[in-house]
């Protein structure tokens, strides 16, 4: 399956293993339930990722991030905005440098919003076309509130100026 990060098509080589099945090779991430009852076996392992739903509080992890590659931020609805304010939580307050992936119900309008709020990387729901996506992130060239990403300034546009 290909992606989207840093704004390229690649291959994953993530897979997202779920709370109780047997752990595949390579690079996994798991939800945060399990993490927290198999932290040292993972930790042993390598090449964790974490993954996270909406209602997952960053307090709990906060002071595991180090060990993470990536973490996932999984959309269960494409209007649920609650994974905007954990990527930006992420990066900003705890300074998490790693990659954020958005998964799940990710749709092609949403990517230039989702990069602004911290995400880098981007698995698209089925059917959305990834040459295509590419192209939302050049589509607005005026912001009017500061990227989390690349700290961009912020330009104003209009009477107000």
């Amino acid at each position: 399956m290909q992606l989207i990060k840093d704004q390229q098509i690649i291959e994953n080589e993530w897979q997202h293993a779920d709370e109780i099945s047997e752990l595949p090779d390579g690079k996994i991430t798991v939800p945060v339930s399990r993490w927290q009852t198999e932290r040292e076996a993972l930790i042993s392992r390598g090449n964790i990722g974490l993954r996270l739903i909406a209602i997952d509080t960053l307090e709990t992890i906060k002071d595991d991030l180090q060990h993470f590659k990536i973490i996932a931020i999984e959309f269960e609805k494409f209007n649920d905005g609650r994974g905007f304010s954990l990527a930006h939580l992420l990066r900003e307050r705890y300074g998490y440098e790693g990659e954020i992936r958005a998964i799940g119900a990710v749709i092609r309008d949403q990517l230039y919003y989702l990069q602004r709020s911290g995400f880098d990387a981007f698995e698209l729901s089925k059917g959305q076309d990834l040459q295509e996506a590419l192209n939302a992130f050049g589509e607005f060239t005026v912001q009017s509130q500061p990227d989390v990403l690349h700290k961009k300034d912020v330009v104003l546009a209009g009477p107000w100026r």
